[in-house]
């Protein structure tokens, strides 16, 4: 199917259901229950998850492949935004030349950062990007004001011309981003019982371009171009004394890189037509790498899975303070109430760092394969187990 095999196909399918059925799978508490502050189904959260995927699936395609860990991928993400923002501005409110702008000029960007920076390998080309990653960040918030606005960020106003669009409604307000007429903050929410569901159009925008990403990264793996870039990293300077120039392999997988960067940026301004400087900082770089890593550096569905999990603590524990664990442990007399919650407050609210620090600890000690690795074991242990429950002693007879 697709030109992939069962098993990538199988995948595949596996993306898609989890994807456009989130808004089933991310509520599975009612609205009125005290569970319900670990529902994720609302359409900024669930944009979130999808668009930081595809910025993980790309950073996968240069770290996974060849090796080459690069502490500057935000400087794309950021270059993705500003793009975008500056084409609602300029042309209209449509998000398809926004996006398709945000792809392009993130990827000329990543030829020209990646062509100084493959000079050098292993920990001198880390530090190369996030030198040039950190360059970026404070020329977009200081030098480069007129085009980035600085600390305040880029944003529409009412004053933009907007070539083929309006530059204010007929209330007076700032469009918004839309896809040929469909709003992208359009939601139709559906109510079953205690459930509420929401259906948003950003977020399926975002789903169906993740699917798009996704299957090209398979296609990218299984091709030649894909074993190519394995080789690099398995062994590089082998490839090197057969006379094979590498650099034009590592140079294409860094741009493709960028590029989904870029489409993540381009996407992020999409969804919230506002760019900042911010998104090109050192810690958004740190931030892509984890995500890779704790899904599982390497493997197709991996940073698929690291992003959700990392965006997820990030929403949903960051918002649980002291108020939320007492009415969790309501039931508890008073001295053991206070006890709990003194006990669990640093790993909630502010401290969800710790909380994700310590996950993130485990994860590399017990699972170095990373999540992925984790889904493997328990499917190991299931066939095994399995295996054993529907075997039955042998029979013998007595000889004769």
């Amino acid at each position: 199917m697709f030109g992939l095999d069962n098993k990538d196909t199988r995948m595949l399918l596996v993306v898609a259901v989890l994807t456009l059925c989130a808004p089933f799978i991310l509520n599975p508490f009612p609205t009125d229950s005290a569970m319900a502050q670990f529902n994720a189904g609302y359409p900024d959260l669930m944009q979130r998850f999808v668009i930081f995927g595809i910025f993980a699936v790309g950073f996968n395609i240069l770290f996974g492949l060849t090796g080459y860990l690069s502490f500057g991928h935000a400087a794309f993400l950021g270059v993705g935004s500003y793009s975008a923002v500056w084409m609602f501005k300029l042309l209209s409110m449509n998000v398809v030349p926004a996006i398709l702008l945000s792809v392009v000029i993130s990827g000329l960007f990543a030829l020209v950062i990646g062509f100084v920076s493959l000079r050098r390998s292993g920990i001198y080309f880390s530090i190369l990007t996030l030198a040039f990653a950190q360059m970026s960040f404070n020329l977009a918030y200081s030098v480069l004001t007129p085009i980035t606005n600085g600390e305040t960020g880029l944003q529409l106003t009412l004053d933009d011309p907007r070539i083929l669009g309006v530059s204010a409604t007929a209330d007076g307000s700032i469009p918004v981003t839309s896809l040929f007429g469909l709003e992208m903050r359009s939601t139709f929410e559906m109510v079953v019982g205690p459930w509420a569901f929401q259906f948003n159009a950003g977020y399926y925008l975002c789903a169906l371009i993740l699917l798009a990403a996704f299957y090209l990264s398979i296609r990218i793996f299984r091709s030649p171009f894909g074993m190519m870039l394995r080789a690099v990293k398995s062994n590089q300077q082998r490839m090197n004394y057969t006379g094979l120039n590498t650099k034009p392999y590592t140079l294409a997988a860094f741009v493709i890189s960028g590029m989904y960067a870029g489409l993540a940026g381009g996407l992020m301004a999409s969804m919230d037509p506002l760019a900042g400087a911010e998104r090109m900082q050192w810690t958004a770089s740190g931030e892509v790498v984890l995500m890779t890593i704790l899904g599982g550096a390497g493997t197709l569905i991996g940073p698929v899975l690291g992003a959700g999990f990392i965006k997820y603590f990030e929403n949903i524990f960051s918002k649980i303070n002291d108020n939320v664990l007492h009415s969790w442990f309501s039931f508890m007399p008073d001295g053991i109430e206070d006890f709990v919650v003194f006990i669990i407050h640093p790993f909630i609210g502010k401290g969800w760092h710790l909380t994700l620090g310590i996950l993130f600890m485990l994860v590399v000690v017990f699972l170095p394969g990373g999540l992925v690795e984790g889904g493997q074991r328990i499917a190991k242990w299931a066939k095994k187990r399995k295996g054993k429950d529907s075997a039955t002693p042998g029979k013998t007879t007595p000889a004769e």
